[in-house]
């Protein structure tokens, strides 16, 4: 192994060879890209974006503004921090001038997505988070536990505290691998909660390889969005430290306190040689003697208080360790990195300056309150700890440990255990009567912190407080004298805070510069907002497995399983699985659909219906709603009725149709074609937003909550009166077009009275839960035929029935379809009314639906075929009368027949015309759409 100077004795791992900026280097497994730059004396990570200057690693995690790197191999991944990068072997890696480069090839990569839901949902994984997921998932509730790391520990990983007498990194790893262990319990590592939006809705993303630029294995995500649905939310998020503005604060060799003691602690890894800490609380004390333990020489610790804790002082004194109390730094120098540092006395006196290499500054911590603030919480802010802490929130949601404000490790873990507790009780149950709560070392008496944002001086040129964004302390200044006095216009001014990070270390700073300015106090300025994401997330998994060709989602219904088990073949219509046939063995698909036919006309068949597109429309004014949208009048149906509808777009063509439910007088169920349910929904909303916001109505797509079967056939009745026996199903007290509540097969109902096939036909709508129940019901009901989606188009068009984008093409008005009769006369107006005033839809040549028959019964026309009057192949173009809309084999006519659209179609009935099909003009007749059963006898059995 080469050597790595800056790496502690004892560390050890598998070694993994990296390049970065095209050198190579080895590190440790374990370690990140940050760390392993750091073991081998890389100072100068990356450089600024807008002055070009030298960055280092700043921080220790998903907080750090400065090292920026973008991944080469195996596929580019651009704007990463390298404190986040987890060290694989083979990594290449270059820093970044503060912007990344896209791939120029697509990313072969696999991301997913999953839905989850838990009883309590714990965000991180330190003392706090750990505690009150124990709590949790020991009183048998369903617990997820989500941190960002690898490993959980938190705030643990970076210090030598213990808990019950051993490293508290173990007490982490032992107490997490026994709640994993639980079946109550996930435990998500590299997951990082991104947003919290209403009712405890939570988006998190999980790393799924050991980093983002790692080759996937074979059928696993690189990437994972979560979105958890939690009944209460435990928000243990820890902590930021922050910095302090001052001449030269961003050189390659500033860090903060608490990074550098993670990792000297964690990483096992020494940030430099010599350092000298600039604090204004007493945690730096506890980074300085870890790093001084762990071989760092400690030149002096700059503190601006006049009074430390007396126990800091005093183990520093017995260190050796100088502590110059009422003290500034007033700026690190040197050419490219630190070299030295230059302090200076508060009240007044010479100016030292002490040759260094690492500048280690903690300005205070700030609770981590993002995702409160996102579920709608309110801060409030906190005097001794110089932040923002939370307030309250509107959601079922609490912050625990220091996300809360509180300091101590023991008191982190009482209050996670107690934060646990309280999720319980609200969830519905009940805690155990003795919790553990581990023993915490020894912690010294704290003395108050002072809250300084920024050394004064005559230049503040290079005094920043937003690292990523190059803004510093004049650019602020710049901001408040030109009259801006509010913390959000002087962040929009300045870009300060809008950067990867979002503020996490700058946020607050730049508050109290601003607040310096104007003379006021950081609490009466408040804070910005804060939005999600909480850190960056890629594209790629935010658009998931939906590229290429997963672009459309699948879907499928209840009964899916039930259909693949019986062999079906499936039609894909809009994003769903529809079962296409039947096949038995033997039969090809022409058999098969006739089969499905003749049981349908003679006997019983049964078809799964769910992806029927459904609308919930409620309100005062759905009726006014719907008679405006549709052609016939919807506020006229009484409850308890069903009513079919057409809708029509402005210029009068058919859009759409379905049936209308009436439910109640402010309640409508509207049914879709199932391709249209979406674009019908939207219809609905642009209406209601853009035209018509005065009507008090809701829209609702329920589409998914609704499985259907449609019962179909002359012995329909009979199967149905045999799994609803408390239904009466006689015509006259189940009409057509009317429906009712009842139990079929044991399973709540609403049973409608509605046939797409011609026959006696009932449509039986349960739960989508209860789907499968329902249709194995129905299979096991007698002799039932299930059918598919070919035999029930075979069944429509034998009664003439069209379907909308099959025997439509956007130029189609109802009249052209010869549905004159549901163009009310009676309404004043609705979408496509005044059109039908045109003369142009009103020519008695326009294109109508009519019905075709071939001269030879055996002959099936391809649909899409054009029809010409001559009977003789020309020898150049003539004029097209219209197109084969429909085509199919027909059991009950016993031949086949076709659907058109025809120039002039009404007048033509009787004639004949010719389908041009390869070489051949194939002769056909015209006739009325309707082919079967004209005066709909069938229809009442």
């Amino acid at each position: 192994m080469s050597p790595q100077p800056y790496r502690r004795e004892g560390a050890s791992g598998r070694v993994l060879r990296f390049r970065f900026d095209g050198r190579e280097y080895e590190g440790l497994e374990g370690d990140t890209l940050a760390s392993a730059l750091l073991a081998n004396g890389v100072r100068a990570v990356a450089s600024s974006i807008r002055f070009g200057r030298p960055r280092g690693v700043y921080a220790a995690g998903c907080e750090e503004p400065n090292a920026l790197v973008q991944i080469e191999e195996p596929f580019p991944e651009p704007m990463l921090q390298a404190t986040t990068v987890e060290l694989y072997d083979g990594l290449v890696a270059t820093g970044l001038p503060g912007q990344g480069r896209l791939a120029d090839r697509p990313d072969p990569a696999r991301y997913d997505a999953v839905h989850a839901h838990c009883d309590v949902l714990v965000v991180g994984a330190g003392p706090a988070g750990i505690a009150a997921a124990g709590v949790a998932a020991r009183a048998g509730a369903r617990v997820i536990l989500a941190d960002e790391r690898p490993e959980p520990g938190g705030s643990l990983l970076g210090t030598a505290e213990t808990l019950d007498g051993r490293p508290g990194r173990e007490w982490a790893a032992e107490e997490v691998a026994a709640l994993a262990a639980l079946p109550e319990v996930r435990v998500l590592r590299r997951t990082t909660v991104l947003g919290h939006y209403d009712d405890n809705y939570v988006i998190a993303v999980e790393r799924r390889t050991n980093h983002l630029g790692a080759q996937a294995p074979a059928g696993v995500a690189r990437e994972r969005v979560w979105r958890i649905r939690a009944r209460r939310v435990v928000l243990a998020t820890g902590g930021h430290e922050r910095f302090v503005a001052f001449a030269g604060n961003d050189l390659p060799g500033v860090m903060l306190a608490g990074a550098a003691r993670t990792y000297a602690n964690h990483y096992r890894v020494l940030p430099g040689r010599r350092a000298v800490v600039f604090t204004t609380n007493d945690s730096a004390y506890a980074a300085a003697l870890d790093l001084a333990g762990a071989g760092v020489e400690i030149a002096a610790i700059a503190d601006v208080r006049q009074a430390p804790g007396e126990a800091w002082a005093a183990r520093c004194a017995e260190r050796g360790i100088e502590v110059l109390t009422g003290h500034v730094v007033t700026a690190a120098k040197g050419e490219g990195e630190v070299s030295s540092v230059e302090i200076t006395a508060r009240a007044g006196g010479g100016v030292r300056e002490i040759p260094a290499d690492l500048l280690l500054v903690s300005g205070g911590w700030t609770p981590v309150v993002h995702l409160f603030s996102q579920a709608g919480g309110t801060l409030r802010h906190d005097e001794e700890l110089g932040a923002f802490t939370p307030g309250e929130t509107r959601q079922a949601v609490e912050a625990a440990g220091f996300a809360k404000g509180v300091r101590t490790l023991r008191a982190c873990l009482e209050d996670g255990a107690e934060a646990g507790r309280r999720a319980l009780a609200a969830a519905g149950f009940t805690a155990l009567s003795e919790i553990d709560v581990p023993t915490a070392g020894e912690e010294p008496a704290a003395a108050p912190a002072e809250h300084l944002w920024l050394v004064e001086a005559d230049d503040y040129g290079t005094h920043f407080v937003d690292l990523q964004r190059d803004v510093t302390v004049a650019e602020v200044l710049r901001a408040t004298g030109a009259g801006l006095t509010s913390v959000e216009h002087v962040k929009r001014y300045t870009t300060a805070g809008t950067a990867h990070d979002q503020g996490k270390t700058s946020g607050l700073l730049t508050g109290g510069v601003v607040a310096h300015a104007l003379g006021v106090d950081v609490a009466e300025l408040g804070t910005t907002t804060f939005r999600a994401p909480y850190t960056p997330v890629s594209f790629a998994a935010l658009a998931g497995r939906d590229r290429g060709p997963l672009h459309d989602p699948v879907r499928v219904t209840a009964m899916h399983e039930w259909h693949v088990a019986r062999g079906a073949l499936f039609e894909n219509v809009g994003q769903w699985k529809r079962p296409w046939y039947y096949a038995q063995p033997g039969e090809d698909m022409e058999a098969a659909v006739l089969r499905e036919c003749r049981a349908a006309r003679e006997d019983v068949a049964a078809m799964d219906a769910s992806t029927l597109g459904k609308i919930d429309v409620v309100g005062p004014d759905a009726g006014v709603f719907l008679d405006r949208l549709y052609t016939n009048m919807m506020s006229t149906l009484k409850v308890g009725s069903i009513r079919y509808g057409v809708m029509c777009r402005p210029d009068g063509m058919v859009f759409d149709d379905g049936t209308v439910i009436r439910l109640a007088d402010d309640r409508f169920l509207v049914t879709t074609t199932t391709g249209n349910a979406a674009a019908v929904l939207d219809w609905m909303e642009e209406w209601l937003q853009t035209e018509w916001p005065d009507l008090r109505v809701c829209c609702t797509s329920v589409t998914e909550q609704w499985a259907t079967v449609a019962l179909v056939g002359p012995r329909s009745r009979e199967v149905l009166a045999r799994l609803a026996p408390g239904l009466a199903v006689d015509n006259d007290s189940f009409p057509f077009m009317t429906w009712r509540d009842a139990e079929v097969a044991g399973i709540e109902a609403r049973v409608c009275r509605i046939s797409f096939s011609g026959e006696l036909a009932y449509e039986i709508n349960v739960s989508s839960w209860f789907g499968l129940a329902l249709w194995e019901a129905v299979m096991a009901s007698g002799e039932v035929t299930p059918y598919g989606t070919e035999t029930m188009h075979v069944l429509r068009a034998e009664k003439g029935f069209p379907i909308v984008g099959q025997d439509t093409d956007g130029t189609v008005t109802p009249q052209d379809l010869g549905m004159e009769w549901i163009v009310s006369k009676k309404k004043a107006d609705f979408v496509g009314k005044r059109s039908f005033a045109r003369a142009d839809t009103s020519r008695s040549d326009r294109k109508h639906l009519v019905g075709l028959l071939p001269e030879a019964p055996g002959v099936l026309l391809p649909e899409g075929a054009h029809l010409v009057e001559t009977s003789a192949l020309p020898e150049s173009p003539v004029p097209t009368l219209g197109f084969v809309t429909s085509s199919y084999r027909s059991a009950a006519l016993g031949r086949t027949f076709a659907l058109a659209l025809v120039s002039g179609g009404r007048e033509r009935v009787g004639e004949r015309l010719y389908a041009p099909v390869g070489d051949d003009l194939v002769p056909v007749t015209v006739t009325s759409h309707v082919l079967y059963d004209p005066e709909g006898a069938r229809r009442d059995g």
